[in-house]
């Protein structure tokens, strides 16, 4: 691989194609590559790769370890800049993982301060005076207060970093970043000077994300939401092949998809797509008591009409997500839903499905997993933040990885409708 201008370490799958787009979208070449890359792995050759960890609810000390060794990689290949990818609603908890992986990287990196930023306006999350919105309301009075894994119940960034991290944190506000690059530059600089190692940065326009790129060109160490890519649009960099990105942009099989998200945004997507199309719920306690649940989700799905997409899932909504914990754990739980929802897919891969959108993170990053996934191409956005992929190698498949969060309600249907 070639010498590359930046460097993704995401914390999950998702998040790894939400960025990934982006980039592509802005201009570059880009490839999402899973887990921490082989010095000997076969890549093509891009001017981003993205590395997808699945490292948000990791224990603390493996989050950072694999986050370093995926750093190495990059250092490796002179990497020109590094950023740190989170979610967009600062998925995490008192103990990390943000907090500990972004130390790590500042340390090794030798950057004196570091933004953090993940505003994504296009997708409703701003930030205003440190705090984090999600659409029209705070982070910790939005659905987020109520996540089975990472409830946020704050929404100061500044606050939320300092519970975590080791290093004081500080705030670029709004008034400073409207007024311009320069102003911005001249606000990180005196943060740092005043011992501060990260700044929260104000950010309720897309066009403030260019702002806020645009001082830190030269930055060695980035972290935020997949939106902070939108500053870093580049002129310099090779445009894609388009023979190479038609290559094989049609595939035939059905359509099917898996959710194990329990977010309110993927419920309503579930709802209304189960108005129109075939759909199955697995039950965990259900799949914890009788085994094969996967076997008979994949002869449901067998049953189904062939000519038009499908869907299984465990999205429930936050009292069902109780009650499933309760009897089961809440470790226990996720993965015998995550188990169960990677099995299918190999099945239903086996069976000949062509498209297939995993929605949430974990349940993605089971997934992707399962499929002795390597590397992606990244394809179309489908919405801000979820293109279609397709793996490299011998798996034929295209894939749509969707944080739960992410897209319409129509989002699944819509996605069908969206070529390659």
């Amino acid at each position: 691989m070639s010498e590359l201008s930046i460097g993704v370490i995401a914390d999950d799958f998702t998040g790894a194609t939400d960025i990934a787009g982006l980039l592509k979208r802005v201009g570059y070449r880009v490839i999402q590559i899973i887990g921490v890359p082989e010095d000997d792995g076969d890549y093509p050759s891009a001017d981003a790769v993205v590395v997808a960890l699945k490292s948000r609810t990791a224990p603390v000390g493996d989050a950072v370890s694999e986050s370093l060794a995926a750093l190495d990689w990059f250092e490796r290949r002179g990497v020109r800049q590094v950023i740190f990818k989170y979610c967009s609603t600062f998925d995490s908890t008192a103990d990390g993982n943000i907090g500990p992986v972004a130390d790590a990287l500042l340390e090794k990196t030798g950057e004196e301060i570091a933004i953090i930023c993940p505003a994504f306006p296009e997708n409703g999350r701003t930030i205003y005076n440190g705090h984090l919105f999600v659409g029209d309301v705070l982070l910790e009075n939005s659905s987020m207060r109520d996540h089975p894994l990472t409830p946020m119940r704050r929404s100061d960034l500044a606050g939320l970093m300092q519970a975590q991290s080791r290093h004081s944190t500080g705030l670029v506000p709004f008034r400073v970043v409207e007024r311009g690059a320069e102003a911005v530059r001249q606000a990180l600089s005196d943060l740092q000077r005043s011992g501060h190692r990260y700044a929260v940065v104000d950010a309720i326009r897309d066009a403030d994300l260019l702002t806020i790129g645009s001082p830190l060109r030269d930055a060695r160490l980035m972290t935020g939401g997949s939106g902070i890519a939108l500053g870093l649009g580049r002129g310099d960099v090779a445009a894609a092949d388009p023979a190479r990105s038609a290559e094989g942009s049609s595939i035939s099989g059905r359509d099917l998809v898996l959710s194990g998200s329990c977010s309110e945004r993927t419920r309503e997507q579930v709802a209304h797509f189960r108005k129109s199309y075939p759909a199955l719920q697995l039950d965990p306690l259900a799949l914890a008591s009788e085994p094969g649940g996967a076997q008979r989700a994949l002869e449901w799905i067998a049953d189904q009409p062939s000519d038009g997409p499908v869907l299984v899932y465990s999205t429930e909504d936050p009292a069902g997500v109780r009650a499933a914990q309760d009897a089961l754990g809440v470790a226990a739980a996720g993965k015998i839903v995550e188990d169960a929802l990677a099995a299918i897919a190999v099945g239903a891969t086996g069976a000949g499905v062509g498209r297939l959108i995993a929605a949430g993170g974990e349940t993605s990053g089971a997934i992707v997993k399962a499929l002795g996934v390597t590397w992606l191409e990244i394809g179309t956005e489908i919405a801000p933040g979820v293109p279609w992929t397709r793996p490299g190698g011998e798996t034929p498949i295209h894939l749509a990885l969707k944080s739960g969060n992410f897209g319409g309600p129509r989002f699944f249907e819509d996605a069908f409708a969206t070529p390659f």
